[in-house]
């Protein structure tokens, strides 16, 4: 299961290996679906020295015979050390596979993607022995697909959209489009899209809750684990909001301690015996007595 933006940014790459075609599209470059995909071990750690792991590896072959290493590295901010390292990852490669390598970055802010787009010599100024030079794809190429229709053409792309633009207001259109999109596709598909983006939209609460309504509404039939996450939480939301209403019509005080440990409740069978108590207790406090007390 994907649990971060971390992850959801290159582990998109091995659910759907064919992105690469639609990204590399997006930057003039051309790609066509390869005819095989090989997820590769991501470990590169050499015997006694210093453990080096990428995010995604994976091996495309084409059907004129060419193959290529894609490793997929996502990038959440500026690291001076990560040029030696990506270089190191594309050298140890080739020297293992003998096939080339490719670096692909994915970023969610621009300054990221523009520091990691840059080009970078390896070697004395005179004559660099190597030129490191990744492809990067971050919200300041990556398009805002806002139509639904747009969307269907390619749903993971679609996917690495949102992923990419989480930190804009851009995503709010992408993130309709997809809901959109998401109901005429079978289960098994949106169910992976569902969670690729949940993740993905990481820190960005707002975005995320925007996500959160269409799936628990327009998105109700599926049964994904996001899905019933969501429900769940919603009826836990409702549970909550009813204790305290309950409470403030019959004219009783809600201290701020007591409010958050309602509403931080999950339990729905907890939830049912407080408002059952809600009814009738004095006080706010008397609402956990039996709880306090066992």
């Amino acid at each position: 299961m994907v649990n971060s933006s971390h992850e959801a940014m290159h582990r998109i790459f091995q659910e759907y290996p064919g992105l690469l075609t639609g990204v590399s599209e997006v930057l003039g470059l051309s790609f066509l679906q390869p005819a095989s995909v090989t997820v590769l071990p991501t470990d590169l750690t050499e015997a006694r020295t210093v453990e080096r792991r990428v995010d995604t590896l994976l091996r495309l072959d084409f059907e004129d015979g060419e193959a290529v290493l894609l490793l997929v590295e996502a990038q959440s901010g500026k690291d001076r050390d990560k040029p030696a390292s990506w270089s190191y990852y594309l050298s140890f490669l080739y020297a293992k596979y003998k096939i080339p390598p490719l670096l692909l970055v994915v970023c969610q802010d621009r300054s990221t993607a523009e520091w990691a787009a840059r080009p970078v010599a390896i070697g004395p100024r005179q004559w660099p022995a190597l030129t490191l030079h990744p492809l990067v794809v971050g919200p300041h190429n990556m398009p805002t697909i806002t139509e639904p229709a747009a969307a269907r053409v390619d749903l993971a792309l679609a996917t690495l959209s949102a992923i990419t633009h989480a930190k804009n207001p851009a995503v709010d259109g992408i993130l309709k489009a997809l809901s959109t999109a998401l109901q005429d596709v079978p289960e098994v598909v949106a169910d992976t899209i569902i969670e690729f983006i949940a993740q993905g939209l990481g820190g960005n609460r707002r975005a995320a809750e925007l996500w959160r309504n269409p799936v628990a509404v327009d998105l109700s039939f599926y049964k994904s684990y996001l899905s019933e996450e969501i429900r769940d939480e919603g009826r836990a939301q409702r549970g909550a909001e009813d204790i305290l209403l309950v409470l403030e019509t019959r004219g009783i005080d809600v201290p701020d301690d007591i409010r958050g440990r309602i509403t931080a409740c999950d339990d729905p069978e907890l939830l049912r015996r407080r408002l059952a108590r809600a009814v009738t207790v004095p006080s706010a406090q008397e609402i956990f007595a039996q709880e306090d007390d066992g």
